[in-house]
């Protein structure tokens, strides 16, 4: 099975238990993850969003998680997904994924970011926030 459908389907799953557990812990200010000002749409509806991050400790998966909004900011499309890795160096992210040519277009968006541990706790994976951010870019069109 490709990575990316499984890290999606684990992102979608961590915030589906966050709704009902919340966070585990609170997030670390040390621990930080940025979005770049510009996302790209490539012309097979393809969007990559980058950023960095940095975060410690992580004894469990680590993923970041990226969502774009554009007008309506409840209608969240999700970018792709990645595995951080957790050693306290800043690191780069890049997040790609695909969306219908008519559900985004070049100009102002809202991205928002997340590094998100998922930490076993007896036959579950709670989610631990490592770091978030809501973001203002723009997209562009290449």
């Amino acid at each position: 099975m490709p990575v990316r459908p499984v890290l999606a389907t684990a992102l979608g799953a961590a915030a589906l238990l966050c709704a009902a557990v919340g966070p585990a812990r609170a997030a670390d200010p040390y621990e930080v993850i940025t979005v770049d000002p510009v996302g790209r749409i490539a012309p097979d509806g393809t969007v990559t969003l980058t950023g960095g991050y940095r975060c410690t400790g992580g004894t469990g998966p680590v993923l970041v998680g990226s969502s774009l909004s554009q007008g309506d900011p409840r209608l969240k499309q999700g970018i792709g997904g990645g595995t951080a890795r957790c050693d306290g160096a800043e690191h780069r992210w890049q997040n790609s994924g695909k969306v219908s040519a008519r559900a985004l277009k070049s100009g102002a968006a809202r991205v928002e970011a997340t590094l998100t541990e998922l930490r076993p706790s007896g036959i579950l994976l709670v989610p631990a926030f490592h770091a978030a951010t809501e973001q203002d870019i723009t997209l562009v069109q290449e």
